[in-house]
């Protein structure tokens, strides 16, 4: 990811984070895809009312889905109102797709959801990772990094 793009994902005023990811999973290789999205989704994306909790992604017949993605209904949405868990469509390139497909059969390789922002056009992106599971000597090693990190924080603030 270059500069630019970091700056986007900065600036957008919606940037919705997959918490868990980052402590369940190596990251080997992330994507950016756009996400085919009714009206109320949209608009609820917008204020913040998503959540990617125990979400993942899917190949299915060539085409990439993201399934358990939480979007809450949008307040004003009357009758045409979105469901909340219905799995939805990624946009990628065909050889992106290829190339993850070929990367998830093998074991222990999946493809999780990173963060759900808003681009300079308006429009919905998601950034997803091809991911390797941690064991759970990593999962202690990384906690050990954090706290770690927490303590050199509060260490640099006094002074």
């Amino acid at each position: 990811m270059n500069k630019e793009q970091e700056q986007i994902r900065k600036k957008s005023p919606v940037n919705i984070k997959n918490r868990k990811a980052a402590f369940e999973y190596f990251f080997i290789e992330t994507f950016t895809a756009g996400i085919v999205l009714t009206g109320t989704e949209i608009k609820s994306i917008r204020a913040g009312k998503a959540s990617l909790a125990d979400s993942y992604c899917l190949i299915v017949n060539g085409e990439m889905w993201v399934k358990g993605m939480n979007v809450s209904p949008y307040f004003y949405g009357s009758y045409n109102n979105h469901e909340m868990k219905r799995d939805r469509k990624l946009l990628l390139t065909r050889r992106e797709i290829s190339r993850l497909e070929s990367a998830t059969k093998q074991t222990g390789y999946t493809i999780v959801p990173l963060l759900v922002f808003i681009d300079e056009h308006g429009r919905a992106k998601m950034d997803i990772a091809l991911c390797k599971g941690k064991k759970a000597f990593d999962k202690r090693q990384t906690l050990k990094e954090k706290e770690d990190r927490r303590e050199m924080d509060r260490a640099m603030k006094k002074y």
